[in-house]
């Protein structure tokens, strides 16, 4: 398979992003080729298209921003790699299922470099770490094309889930990399868990 393009966007806004997001998945064709976006949000609360109002407890001074993946409500901020997969579903040759199953599989395997032991949940998509959520995961998909993604936490302020019922459940703990003896450096995630995810998703062997 042909490799994505890959871009490293750095700290961009949640909207304009989806925007952008939206517009490729709109426009492309098939000979557009697959990209796999990285990237930091300043800090925002985004509501999947299921979001039920309850779930935000005490957003206060933290933006809440109406998204159209799946999910319930979660958070975004600095310290976070967040990872949007704008894929042709057809041309991969996959399904959504074994889609969300590769990328849960690419984020446990980076985590495993780290020394990190890290599980999926079938009934809550995801990545734990003895019961605490590390990693987020909500897709869209339009005409078998895919946008939005998955969010690792690696090294941020986790004050803000406390603000909600992350994903939807209540007092579900969040965690992230450098608390469990992983890296800090965002650079360092972004680089391993790239290698990962072109690994997983099939287009290096």
């Amino acid at each position: 398979m042909t490799r994505p393009i890959i871009r490293h966007l750095g700290l961009k806004p949640y909207a304009e992003t989806f925007e952008a997001m939206r517009t490729f998945t709109q426009t492309r064709t098939t000979e557009t080729p697959d990209e796999i976006w990285f990237l930091e949000h300043p800090p925002v609360f985004t509501q999947g298209q299921a979001g039920k109002p309850e779930h935000l407890l005490l957003p206060g001074d933290i933006p809440v921003l109406q998204s159209d993946r799946g999910g319930q409500v979660t958070y975004h901020g600095p310290g976070q790699s967040v990872v949007y997969f704008l894929i042709d579903l057809q041309r991969v040759g996959y399904g959504i299922r074994s889609l969300v199953t590769r990328l849960e599989d690419a984020i446990i395997a980076t985590l495993a470099g780290y020394g990190i032991e890290a599980a999926a949940r079938r009934d809550a998509p995801g990545v734990y770490v003895n019961g605490d959520k590390i990693a987020s995961l909500g897709l869209r998909v339009r005409n078998a094309r895919t946008y939005h993604g998955i969010a690792v936490n690696v090294k941020m302020d986790l004050e803000p889930f406390l603000r909600i019922n992350p994903c939807g459940y209540q007092g579900l703990r969040m965690t992230q990399v450098s608390t469990l003896g992983g890296p800090s450096e965002l650079n360092r995630v972004n680089a391993d868990l790239e290698r990962a995810l072109l690994r997983s998703l099939g287009f290096e062997q």
